[in-house]
């Protein structure tokens, strides 16, 4: 089955929350308290900091999506932890998660999410070219561990469009994760730079994202965007502007794909 002409023509996806369960949130919080019980105990009590503070959802609607040193930046400031004119703070603080995020991520503590791994293949199949487009500079670590011939085996699926040992991280097209932009998300540039290089025109592509921000910057680079809401955000991924939102990618009309409509499942 391959995509017409001038319908949807490729997927662009994000991949910390939509293709794997990723460690980042764990490493913000736990270096971010490390931090603040070790050395920057003298300024502890001058933030709104503590350990029960920095919940998901503060992770989900100021850290996630954004680049490293913009992560780090939102942080410090919604605990209102005070940094000097060099920014000493701010570059410890996202050297350190970078340091645990590694060591998790080598040690296996991810996952990847069936439903997406199911989900890329299908549109794979179907004629669309794909994308991955994260503002993670450990993206790639992620996709080359993820064996997607193991899981289609073990899925029982069966497809042209994969072979012996092939890695996710070889399944797609196009790569522009963990590359500097000059802006990052809401700002599109990430996801136009993806459908470039991926030789489509901007309205002939779909994002997945399960970010408001990432959702926010598919709509404003002019692309269709598909929500997923896996951690019961599902209103704040529509208030960003996803055509749909679904809590897994199982969801999402395959048949309505095909001809160049988003829509879930009745």
């Amino acid at each position: 089955m391959t995509a017409p002409a001038t319908g949807l023509q490729a997927a662009i996806f994000d991949v910390d929350g939509v293709l794997v369960d990723s460690p980042h949130e764990k490493a913000w919080r736990d270096s971010l308290r490390e931090l603040l019980e070790s050395d920057w105990s003298d300024i502890r009590d001058r933030t709104t900091w503590s350990p029960e503070a920095f919940t998901a959802r503060v992770y989900d609607e100021q850290l996630s999506g954004k680049p490293r040193l913009a992560g780090a930046r939102a942080a410090l400031e919604y605990f209102h932890i005070p940094d000097d004119e060099e920014e000493h703070r701010l570059f410890e603080y996202a050297e350190r998660k970078q340091e645990m995020v590694v060591r998790l991520i080598e040690a296996g503590d991810f996952t990847a999410y069936p439903d997406a791994l199911r989900f890329i293949i299908a549109v794979k199949d179907a004629g669309l070219r794909v994308a991955a487009a994260s503002s993670s500079k450990n993206a790639d670590l992620f996709l080359r561990q993820i064996r997607l011939d193991s899981f289609a085996q073990e899925q029982g699926i069966s497809s042209e469009t994969l072979a012996p040992g092939l890695t996710l991280l070889d399944y797609f097209d196009v790569n522009v994760s963990g590359r500097d932009f000059a802006h990052g998300k809401p700002d599109p540039e990430m996801f136009l730079t993806a459908a470039h290089e991926l030789g489509v025109e901007p309205e002939h592509a779909i994002v997945m994202e399960d970010a408001a921000a990432g959702v926010q910057a598919a709509k404003a680079g002019g692309m269709g965007a598909i929500g997923i809401a896996r951690k019961d955000d599902a209103e704040l991924l529509a208030a960003a502007g996803a055509d749909i939102v679904v809590n897994s990618l199982d969801q999402v009309d395959m048949a309505a794909l095909a001809h160049g409509r988003l829509a879930a499942k009745s």
